[in-house]
């Protein structure tokens, strides 16, 4: 057990704060890397064998005891696997004060998509295989994840060109179309009851779990973060259609039915259709409340 990080909870547990933390074991994936570089292998498969499942609920166990024993608000960030949520899901019904995140390229692609796209999928964890996605998707829908982030992690293209696996930077490009192609999927799907859970993940839950108690909810006293989506036809992703400075994502070619019209800040529309000049509302930094 790392004593700085027990202190670290401990610190964080009398403040009152939350702590979030990435579910892998270093130790296993460094030692992993490194016996697989020293034997030349470089490929995306590698880079797979390189974070198995079990680094990831090495480290998970390892969070969820030390929360337990100091009392800390734990936030188990971009879960990849549904064994991650099985373990987190345990600890809450033994009283650990514990949420779960995953994200959307968890839940849209698969190690093979990584094998065919390379760069543009690289994460950590690693995108996981077609059953792990598969189950993630109806843990979502039991209400088993608490929320859902992008991780976005973008870079110069540079930092993605390399015939190693390894050396790639890794993060993926996904805030601009993550969310609205797992929108679409669970509204598709699931109707307004997908809709109420997208809601959840992306804004009620993530508000009430961080103490944004202006955040998260449409109500008297709270701001009015409106956003408008159109659901239909919709069209696929081109690299075109990218707003982002570097021109990559692992979406492209995807097909997307959710486009976003419009979207308000604090009352005042800053996105979209019927926009007439530069937008008044700006955003700035909402500092959350302290939580016992």
């Amino acid at each position: 057990m790392d004593l700085r990080q027990q202190r670290g909870m401990e610190l964080a547990a009398r403040r009152g704060l939350a702590v979030a933390v990435h579910a892998e074991d270093q130790e296993i994936t460094a030692d992993l890397a490194q016996r697989l570089r020293s034997a030349g292998k470089k490929e995306w498969k590698d880079y797979l064998n390189s974070r198995p499942v079990e680094a990831e609920l090495i480290a998970i166990r390892t969070a969820l005891d030390l929360a337990g024993e100091t009392g800390c608000r734990l936030h188990v960030v971009h879960v990849s696997c549904p064994e991650g949520v099985e373990l987190i899901a345990e600890a809450r019904q033994k009283g650990i004060n514990v949420s779960v995140e995953t994200c959307p390229h968890y839940l849209l692609l698969t190690e093979e998509d990584l094998e065919k796209l390379g760069a543009p999928a690289k994460c950590a964890p690693p995108l996981r295989n077609e059953g792990c996605r598969s189950a993630l998707w109806n843990q979502m829908r039991a209400g088993l994840v608490d929320t859902l982030g992008s991780d976005h992690s973008p870079a110069p293209m540079e930092m993605k060109l390399s015939t190693d696996a390894f050396s790639v930077w890794g993060g993926i490009s996904g805030c601009q179309h993550g969310l609205a192609l797992v929108f679409a999927e669970l509204f598709a799907s699931d109707g307004v009851m997908g809709l109420q859970r997208f809601t959840e993940m992306s804004a009620t839950r993530v508000a009430e779990r961080f103490g944004l108690d202006s955040k998260g909810t449409i109500a008297p006293g709270c701001h009015a973060d409106l956003v408008l989506v159109a659901f239909g036809e919709g069209s696929e992703i081109s690299s075109e259609d990218l707003r982002y400075r570097h021109k990559m994502s692992p979406y492209v070619g995807k097909f997307l039915r959710a486009q976003v019209r419009r979207t308000w800040l604090r009352g005042q529309q800053i996105y979209g259709e019927g926009l007439a000049g530069e937008p008044k509302s700006m955003g700035r930094m909402v500092m959350p409340k302290r939580r016992e």
